[in-house]
């Protein structure tokens, strides 16, 4: 992996908190999820399981993200993640698999306080009520018109990932969501 060039950590406050989480480790794994050699392979790299659809498993080392039917993407320190895809790829030899780092084509967000939801809203064809989106769940969705995954990791936190090519244009529709003044108050 070539090294990510890392902008000044961005951090915006107004109805909801928007920081720039900085470089983070993500290595796609793409196979058979119910095979019992990427259950083994998962466990084995975060000591996590392979999560429900639409869901997020967590732990101290890093998540499981369930991106599609036979999709997962592990976020992990940035300094593990080529080491982790290798020891996948170990484990996984002569399995019908894909395991890459993706690390440097990727950038992740927080969005955390009382507004954060509602700033996700405005945004997101997303029911991101407490009822309906809580800890723990995941959506692949758009973010007015970039692709984008978000996830829930406390009553009004989240984390978002898209591609580093559009990093600046959501950083900056994340900070004009949450300008002061600007709650809508859905939730």
């Amino acid at each position: 992996m070539s090294d990510i060039a890392q902008a000044p950590l961005r951090r915006f406050s107004g109805d909801a908190l928007v920081e720039d989480t900085g470089p983070t480790g993500m290595v796609t794994l793409r196979g058979t999820l119910r095979s019992g050699a990427i259950l083994s392979a998962v466990q084995g790299a975060l000591g996590l399981g392979v999560p429900a659809v639409r869901r997020v498993e967590s732990g101290p080392r890093g998540a499981v993200l369930w991106m599609s039917p036979d999709e997962l993407m592990l976020v992990c320190p940035v300094a593990e993640a080529a080491g982790i895809a290798d020891s996948i790829a170990e484990k996984l030899a002569g399995e019908h698999f894909l395991a890459l780092d993706l690390s440097s084509a990727r950038s992740r967000f927080r969005i955390s306080g009382a507004g954060a939801r509602d700033v996700l809203a405005k945004g997101a064809p997303v029911d991101l009520s407490p009822a309906t989106f809580g800890v723990g769940e995941l959506r692949r969705t758009r973010l007015g018109s970039v692709a984008v995954a978000f996830w829930c990791t406390g009553p009004d936190m989240f984390e978002l990932i898209c591609f580093r090519s559009v990093a600046d244009h959501v950083y900056d529709w994340l900070c004009l969501a949450a300008r002061p003044g600007g709650r809508v108050g859905l939730y």
